[in-house]
């Protein structure tokens, strides 16, 4: 490193020296007169240099002058054409005023008239088969230019096919929804606008999903359906829903046996619960009953030869095959303990059955009082501006009473039925004890 600074002072010590010479004043002179030539050279160049761009300035100038009168010209041009073409244009917007008249108030009925359409159509059965239909109609009625002759023509066209499709009755296949909610591609039975069946159901078109479903509720009618698919004939009488779908949506909201049952409550399935026993218990005594009437009726064939397994044969057993008939009295005592001994078994159950049949109807009147008092309750807490949810509940609480009634009704007559034929074996068993003491007392033979 020091070896390479001496080298440099060594180069450099010339150099130095010569400068610390002193200058003469001559020297000194022709310097400064060397200096002050380079000095004016340069301010000529520089002056040179400067007249030079000046001139190209100036005609930069000038060019830019002559653009800025060109462009001002076009723009004076422009404006008398843009006066020009304002002015025609308010006279073509006056022309046309003129020319189109009322077909302003036309178009508007037309826009009128496609959103009415696409409103009456929008639960329609065809959507499922033209779907781009209602589409096309809502944009026409929601259109604020002026509809073209090709608009309006499509119109008339969709009009000219709901027309004609409202008179086909055709198969065509559409996917539909079953009960199960699996989407299947089945083929349709479409009756107009107003029904169509599947195969094996009843279809409702949902205007909100835009599907057509199959009834949870089906109701009578398929046998027609499927005697028209497998005819092939022309002339067929179908089930048609003239409401397009109102009265099968009403009968899906229509309670069947088993919501009546559920509407009822717990006196409700008190009632059927009742019903229920007192219908075994009278299906029990008639099948008693009729099993001794056999016996009875077998009996009544042989008396001279009387068996255990009837009331009859018991009550000629009392006698027995040679009756002291010197008492009398004591013979009809023993006959007449003997029918006392055989008619509660003839009359069992009956007083229950009578029971069952006064205390049904008594329960239905119950739950219908404390229906009605749980509908006032919600009517007083919600109002009764609803009247359909007023009669809902009223209709609910009269559930009961109709339980109690069907109830009663069978079992009243069961119980006179029955009864009856208890009855009348009871008058058999006097009978026939009074006609056998009557025949030992004459010793004459007997005629059944």
């Amino acid at each position: 490193m020091s070896r390479l600074f001496v080298m440099i002072f060594a180069g450099l010590l010339p150099a130095l020296a010569q400068a610390a010479q002193p200058l003469t004043p001559d020297q000194l002179l022709q310097r400064i007169r060397s200096d002050r030539a380079a000095e004016v050279e340069a301010m000529q160049a520089r002056e040179q240099a400067f007249i030079r761009d000046r001139s190209e300035q100036a005609q930069l100038l000038a060019r830019a002058q002559a653009a800025l009168n060109e462009q001002k010209a076009e723009a004076e041009r422009l404006k008398a054409e843009f006066d020009r073409q304002e002015a025609e244009l308010a006279a073509q917007e006056q022309l046309l005023a003129q020319r189109v008249g009322h077909l302003g108030e036309l178009f508007g009925v037309v826009r009128q008239s496609a959103g009415d359409i696409a409103g009456q159509w929008q639960d329609s059965l065809l959507n499922m088969q033209y779907p781009e239909r209602v589409e096309r109609l809502k944009a026409l009625a929601e259109s604020r230019a002026l509809p073209s002759a090709e608009d309006l023509d499509g119109f008339w066209m969709t009009l000219l096919e709901d027309l004609a499709a409202s008179g086909r009755v055709e198969r065509v296949d559409l996917p539909v929804v079953g009960v199960d909610g699996q989407r299947n591609v089945l083929p349709v039975l479409r009756v107009g606008t107003f029904s169509a069946f599947s195969p094996d159901a009843f279809l409702r078109y949902d205007d909100n999903a835009g599907e057509l479903l199959a009834l949870p509720r089906q109701p009578s009618g398929m046998g027609l359906v499927n005697d028209y698919l497998n005819s092939g004939d022309a002339l067929a009488e179908l089930p048609v829903d003239p409401s397009r779908g109102t009265l099968l949506a009403q009968l899906q909201l229509k309670p069947d046996f088993w919501d009546r049952l559920q509407q009822g409550g717990l006196v409700g399935w008190t009632i059927v619960a009742l019903g229920f026993l007192g219908l075994c218990l009278a299906v029990w005594r008639m099948l008693w009953l009729a099993k001794v009437s056999r016996s009875v009726n077998m009996q009544m064939r042989d008396l001279t030869a009387p068996r255990d397994d009837n009331p009859l044969g018991r009550v000629v057993g009392v006698l027995g095959t040679n009756p002291q008939l010197s008492d009398l009295e004591t013979l009809e005592l023993k006959l007449d303990e003997a029918i006392l001994q055989e008619t509660p078994p003839l009359e069992r159950g009956l007083p229950l059955l009578k029971l069952l049949s006064a205390v049904a109807p008594l329960l239905g009147l119950l739950g219908t009082v404390t229906g009605m008092i749980v509908t006032f309750q919600a009517i007083t807490q919600g109002g009764g501006g609803d009247s359909r949810l007023m009669a809902d509940g009223i209709s609910q609480a009269l559930v009961t009473t109709v339980q109690g009634l069907v109830v009663a009704i069978p079992l009243l007559f069961l119980h006179s039925l029955l009864a009856s034929r208890s009855k009348a074996l009871v008058q058999l068993l006097e009978q026939q004890s009074a006609g056998l003491i009557a025949l030992h007392l004459s010793g004459a033979p007997r005629r059944d």
